[in-house]
């Protein structure tokens, strides 16, 4: 009975959190209106180049979409929270029955929905334009490597809300998210980088979430970014929890 009344309650908290992604603004702009945007505009000039076999466009789902996913579940968890909490919400779930767990839980869920719509819309931008040579199964692979491996930034993300106000998350969040994706070889690929880029990409959990996704359409090693994220997971889960202890309600 407790577990059916927690789901209940989750599902409540879901619904509504998934509904709140669509009514900000700011977070609907930032992290699904503007990532494919500018994979319609790079794929249209880059995608039917070569890439290793694959066509360029293809693997641009892997790393232009790890840009697209980590941009929904960074932004929109932080900004939420960052916004709930100038409007008391933080004072108020301290006090409410439904445990405070449930509620986090559900604005990180709340971002994987729309983090797959971003890469279906990536996909389906990929095909129009006729660059998109990779099988139905490889290209599942990629959608479920990029939406779980994403998990460890939204977890920062409800760090940084935590401890700033809506706008200034946006701000933060932004600056995050827009260098490393650029260094990480996100945007452009690394070779055409300077090589400075390619040895700090090697510290970068963002560069290794696109290289997982790669490797599932190039068969390339997986080990070390799965480590890499797992670490990435286990340090952001500890400062989002040290963030909330320290919440200025």
């Amino acid at each position: 009975m407790t577990v059916h009344i927690s789901g209940k309650v989750f599902g409540v908290e879901l619904a509504d959190e998934l509904r709140g992604i669509v009514r900000e603004p700011t977070a609907l702009f930032f992290s699904i209106v503007m990532p494919v945007a500018f994979f319609a505009l790079f794929v249209s000039l880059f995608g039917k180049f070569s890439d290793g076999g694959l066509s360029s466009g293809t693997t641009m789902i892997a790393t232009f979409g790890a840009f697209g996913v980590i941009s929904v579940v960074l932004m929109n968890p932080g900004i939420g929270v960052a916004a709930d909490r100038e409007r008391g919400w933080l004072r108020a779930k301290q006090v409410s029955a439904v445990p405070i767990g449930v509620t986090l839980a559900a604005k990180v869920v709340a971002a994987l929905p729309y983090a797959a719509g971003v890469l279906i819309a990536m996909t389906a931008t990929a095909a129009v334009t006729g660059a998109l040579n990779a099988p139905l199964p490889a290209l599942l692979r990629v959608l479920g490597v990029l939406v779980v491996g994403a998990l460890p930034f939204a977890l920062l993300s409800l760090a940084v809300g935590f401890q700033v106000g809506a706008g200034a998350a946006a701000a933060v969040l932004n600056a995050i998210l827009i260098p490393s994706a650029v260094v990480s070889g996100q945007w452009m690929p690394l070779d055409m980088m300077p090589a400075f880029f390619r040895d700090v990409a090697q510290f970068l959990p963002t560069y290794h979430l696109s290289e997982l996704a790669r490797a599932q359409l190039t068969g390339g090693p997986v080990l070390t970014h799965v480590l890499v994220l797992l670490g990435t997971a286990i340090v952001a889960a500890a400062l989002a929890a040290v963030s909330y202890r320290h919440a200025r309600s």
